[in-house]
């Protein structure tokens, strides 16, 4: 069963239905829970192999009247947005830098049905506490701001006071221990992020290297990588070698599922696997 259709059936016993009296209007809930997984899709930062980290702190701005049917739930329907986004992350293997916390706000200049999303990453604080191991779905904090170095000051946050990172802003990578000189032999802080990336995708065994900015897969002979399946389109699905990755539907018939998720664009990893037609193209990707 899918994350977004648990999510529903959890909020069929809400407050013995309440729910689904307020939602009859044009925003639903599970429109909400998938702008939120697109959101976290959107703004992953690759740390290293093993380490992708999402936002964790979520404004969703409604309309003036949408938010005032809606503001005396907003509570439960903020925890149950969060417990979505965690078991989302989960699935896609995705880290937190703190707690999750997903929060309604009014939106003046959006029309009744309409919404909008923003987020941002901050990292978990608890004074005299010491560091703990992090666990699946949540970080281990970054070091003290005084070590990373200068960046240009992002959006401030909700009190005013500037954020750990302003929402729509990538968290800051960590940063060596201050006092602890490199080991002999070893790359400045900082080789490793400007390291050279292959990118390859490999379909029924053969390797398609990415040496551009994008790679187009599709039936068409004009087809960067071409595909013999009558479920493919012509111009099928478009990767693009950013930081991080990225794939997007190009208007195909039968969409692209992308790690068991259908989507219309996604963030890659090292093994994602996008479906096409009845194809499996699984992405790579390695410094050197």
């Amino acid at each position: 069963m899918g994350v977004l259709k648990r999510f529903e059936q959890r909020l069929e016993g809400l407050v013995n239905g309440t729910f689904a009296k307020v939602f009859k209007s044009e925003v639903q809930p599970v429109e909400i829970a998938g702008a939120l997984q697109r959101e976290c899709d959107n703004n992953a930062t690759i740390w290293n192999r093993e380490r992708t980290v999402v936002p964790n702190d979520f404004i969703v701005e409604l309309s003036p009247s949408d938010y005032q049917r809606l503001a005396p739930y907003a509570a439960q329907l903020g925890d149950e947005l969060a417990s979505m986004v965690r078991e989302y992350a989960k699935q896609q293997r995705y880290t937190f830098m703190g707690e999750i916390r997903v929060h309604l706000a009014q939106g003046e200049s959006l029309d009744t049905g309409l919404y909008r999303v923003r987020s941002r990453t901050l990292a978990a604080s608890s004074p005299g506490s010491g560091p703990a191991a992090p666990t699946y779905g949540a970080a281990a904090p970054p070091p003290p701001p005084s070590q990373p170095p200068p960046r240009p000051p992002g959006p401030a946050g909700p009190s005013g006071a500037p954020g750990q990172g302003g929402y729509g802003y990538p968290p800051r990578p960590p940063q060596p221990a201050p006092g602890y000189p490199a080991a002999a032999g070893s790359p400045p802080y900082g080789a490793r992020q400007n390291a050279r990336v292959r990118r390859w995708v490999e379909i029924n065994g053969t390797r398609h290297q990415i040496s551009r900015a994008s790679l187009v897969i599709g039936r068409s002979t004009e087809a960067d990588v071409r595909i013999d399946d009558p479920g493919v389109s012509r111009r099928h699905c478009e990767i693009q070698a950013t930081q991080p990755a990225t794939v997007r539907d190009l208007g195909s018939t039968n969409g692209i599922v992308v790690d068991g998720q259908h989507t219309k664009r996604a963030t890659l990893r090292d093994g994602s696997r996008i479906v096409v037609g009845s194809t499996t193209v699984i992405y790579r990707q390695a410094e050197g």
